[in-house]
Formats: C-alpha cells, sequence, structure tokens
C-alpha cells in the first residue's frame, strides 16, 4: 500500500470507510427487523396459546379445537412429555400447500417466567421436517398438559431475505457511487499537488519563472503551493544575485588584469632596457595584484562568512579597537575632523575582524563626503548590547539606496569609476561580520544631512 499514490490511497481510505459503515447500518438494520418480526410472530402465538387454553376448557379434549390459522401448528403433550395427546397440523390456504410442520423436540426444557406471573414456558426455533424454513413454537405447562404452538417463519425470512438482497444491493450502488464522487473530489481536491509536480519539473527543467497558480490558502494543498511560490521567489532572488555577484566580481577582476597584462606587454616591448619603463611596468604590475589580492581576500572572507565558519570568541574592549582606528583615519587624512565619544564596552568575538568594520565605515565616510566633512563616532552600550554608530554629514542615502547598501557589489552612484569607491564589499564585509557576531547592520539619515551607519552587538562578559 506503501506503494500506491496519495489519490489512491485516500480513494481506498474513504471507500473502505464508508464500506464499514454501511456494512455495520445493514447488520444492525437487518437485525432489529429480525427482532421486529420474531417478537410479532411471538406475541401471536401467546394469543394462539390463550385461544388454545380457552378451548381446552371448555371442551376438555383436542375434538373442540379448531385451526387458527393456515400456518398455524398446535401439539398437545404430557406434563411429563412422555405422550403426544394430540396434534392439529397447518393446513394450506387457497392455493397455497400446507407448509411442512416443524420438527419439535422429544423434550422441552420449560423455565418459570417472570413475564407471565412465573408460568413454565419457553419460546425456541426449530428447523421444519422438511424444506428450509424454520418455525417458532411456543412450549407452556397448564395443569398437566404442555401446549405446543406454533407459527412458520416462512413470511418473516422471506422478508428478511429480501432486506438482506435490497441493503446488499443498495450499499453495492452506494459504494459504486461514493467510489466515483471520491475520485471526483479527490481529483479536484489534489489538483494543486498536480500543478505543484508540473511547477517541480519545470523548475527542474531551469525555469525559475514558474509558479503554482490559484494557490488557495485557506487549503492545506493551496498552503503547500503558496509556501513553494515563496521559497521559488527567494531562489530567484538568489540566483539573481549570485549571477550578479558573478558578473560584479568578474568585472572587478578585470580591470586589474587588464592593467596588469598592459604593464606586461610594455615589458614584452623592451621596457626591460629602459629603466623609466621597467619601474613603471613593474609598480604597475605590483599595484594592480595587490588590488586583485585585496578584491579575492574580501570574497574570501565573505564567502566563509556566508558559510557560517566560527569566528575567533575573545573578549574584545570595543572601545579601545573603535579608538585604534579612529586614529589610523585621522592619520591617513589628516583634515578631516572626527569626532568620537567611546563608553568603556567589552563584547565576545574576533577583534582583527571588528577593527576591519570600523575601518570599512571609516573608509566609507572617505570615500563619499567631501574632504573636511565631519565624521561623528559614538560607542555607548543599553539593554545588554553595544551600539556602535558612524555618521557623516554628506550627500546622504535615498530610501531605496539605504535598503541596498550592504548588498555586495553596490555603489549608490551607477557608474563604475574608480573615483566613486572601491570594489563595493566593504559595506557588505560590515554586515557580514556584525551577523557573524550575533548582530545588525543597519543604514539610515543622518539628522541634517548624511549617512548614518549603526551596528549593533551583544555585550560580552565583562
Amino acid at each position: 500500500m506503501s506503494r500506491w499514490s496519495l489519490r489512491t490511497r485516500l480513494l481506498v481510505g474513504v471507500v473502505a470507510l464508508a464500506a464499514v459503515g454501511l456494512v455495520v447500518a445493514d447488520l444492525v438494520t437487518y437485525r432489529e427487523l429480525h427482532s421486529f418480526l420474531l417478537g410479532r410472530v411471538d406475541t401471536t402465538l401467546q394469543q394462539d396459546h390463550i385461544e388454545v387454553e380457552h378451548t381446552l376448557s371448555q371442551v376438555r379434549s383436542c375434538d373442540g379445537l379448531q385451526l387458527l390459522g393456515p400456518s398455524a401448528y398446535v401439539q398437545l403433550e404430557t406434563a411429563d412429555q412422555s405422550h403426544t395427546i394430540c396434534t392439529i397440523a397447518p393446513q394450506g390456504f387457497g392455493d397455497q400447500s400446507a407448509p411442512a410442520p416443524p420438527e419439535v423436540p422429544s423434550r422441552i426444557a420449560l423455565h418459570p417466567s417472570r413475564e407471565d406471573g412465573g408460568e413454565r414456558l419457553r419460546y425456541l426455533t426449530v428447523p421444519a421436517t422438511s424444506g428450509d424454513s424454520e418455525w417458532r413454537l411456543r412450549a407452556s405447562l397448564e395443569g398437566n398438559v404442555v401446549i405446543i404452538v406454533g407459527d412458520s417463519l416462512h413470511d418473516a425470512q422471506s422478508t428478511l431475505h429480501r432486506l438482506l438482497l435490497v441493503e446488499l444491493l443498495v450499499t453495492l450502488v452506494v459504494l459504486a457511487a461514493l467510489a466515483g464522487l471520491g475520485a471526483w473530489v479527490v481529483r479536484i481536491g489534489l489538483r494543486p499537488l498536480s500543478e505543484i509536480e508540473e511547477t517541480a519539473a519545470a523548475i527542474t527543467a531551469g525555469n525559475l519563472s514558474r509558479r503554482v497558480e490559484h494557490a488557495d490558502p485557506e487549503t492545506e494543498v493551496g498552503r503547500v503551493g503558496s509556501a513553494l511560490n515563496t521559497m521559488l521567489d527567494q531562489i530567484e532572488a538568489s540566483d539573481r544575485r549570485l549571477r550578479r555577484f558573478i558578473a560584479d566580481a568578474s568585472h572587478e577582476l578585470r580591470t586589474p588584469l587588464a592593467a596588469v597584462r598592459a604593464y606586461a606587454e610594455l615589458f614584452g616591448r623592451g621596457a626591460a632596457a629602459r629603466p623609466a619603463d621597467l619601474e613603471r611596468s613593474m609598480s604597475g604590475i605590483t599595484r594592480e595584484t595587490e588590488r586583485m589580492s585585496l578584491l579575492v581576500d574580501d570574497l574570501l572572507l565573505l564567502a566563509r562568512l556566508d558559510e557560517g565558519r566560527p569566528l575567533e570568541q575573545r573578549p574584545v574592549d570595543l572601545s579601545k579597537v573603535v579608538g585604534e582606528a579612529v586614529d589610523a583615519a585621522r592619520v591617513v587624512e589628516p583634515e578631516r575632523p572626527i569626532e568620537l565619544t567611546a563608553e568603556p564596552t567589552t563584547v565576545t568575538g574576533d577583534g582583527t575582524r571588528l577593527r576591519e568594520v570600523l575601518d570599512n565605515l571609516l573608509a566609507n565616510a572617505r570615500a563619499h563626503t567631501p574632504t573636511g566633512t565631519l565624521v561623528s563616532v559614538d560607542l555607548r552600550h543599553m539593554d545588554g548590547e553595544a551600539m556602535l554608530t558612524v555618521a557623516d554629514h554628506g550627500p546622504g542615502l535615498t530610501e531605496d539606496q539605504a535598503e541596498r547598501v550592504f548588498e555586495r557589489f553596490y555603489r549608490a552612484d551607477d557608474s563604475r569609476a574608480r573615483a566613486s569607491g572601491g570594489a563595493g564589499l566593504g559595506l557588505s564585509i560590515v554586515a557580514a561580520v556584525a551577523e557573524a557576531h550575533g548582530g545588525t547592520a543597519e543604514a539610515r539619515p543622518t539628522p541634517g544631512g548624511g549617512a548614518t551607519f549603526v551596528i549593533t552587538l551583544p555585550l560580552g562578559a565583562g
């Protein structure tokens, strides 16, 4: 059964459950009707017994007994049931032949009955002397005579047989209709699964734009389709980001590689014999290879962070790291004012990577604001978190730029001139390192104009 399809298992399960319910209902109905018909026959036998007893009390012999009905049977026996006094066999009615008489047991155990005031009597069902019909007998002790009256169960059995046949036909028809209706309902209900299967096959073939249509969130299958659509949106977005990442990385590497090739060609054209050209070629090759090395190092760092490789975990005096980064930035650009406010703060993490966060934020401020523009660095802690803020008062960021500024290879201006910034990985590294430390990175406008970057990190043990 485990190899069956979900549709087949659902259909078989529904039909099997319905079959069990119908069979149980049929059995209960058959049993109740059988009990009802048998009770009605017993009532008739009780009335027949009263009439026989009344007749015996009047005539004191079997000669005065008259036939109670065309299918009735009467037998009188001595109290010890050793001798049959008389028997009145059933007679036919009209064109109907007389039924075969009952096969009366030689001895019938009579028990006191509470319903009849302690009278010794017994009801029993016996077969006929021939054929497959049955008789219902009532035997009771009246003085020194055992009165046995009986009635054929032929009509009751015919009714039960017809009921059984009707129940069988109705059950089969209902199960067949239920199977057809169930197959239709299951097919309609599982149609979204077929669409999901087709969508998955199309995606496997490379069509990432395919989606499950009409995914109703009110149904379980519809929620599966909605979840699949959401997952596909994320996969497609990730695929676009990956393709863009590869394209941007190739673009960034192409420029220094082209420069290295040009300097190598210059060397090949005789620069080795000219000291000035030789120095120019060697310094150019060194400069461009350093650029490529930095880019490759940044890409490797991001790849490691994406893989979730653990960083060094040790107490880091973040205020000291911030102070060292600000001092270095002042040396690099002495004419730029940098304000520093730092509370003593300790976090747990990798001090080298945290220093890289500060260096990249300060380098971003230098790259995107005019010389002499104030940069404010603030470090404080609150609610179990360290909050590092680097704010400048330059051109600032639009809402769209603020949302995308941490994307890899993203630049606020679409030009890829080297004057507009580096490879576009600095802020991506900032966000990735913050996330690897269990923190967050956020870009927001600076009051009065400019851009503010806020890094939050969980505090470590002091």
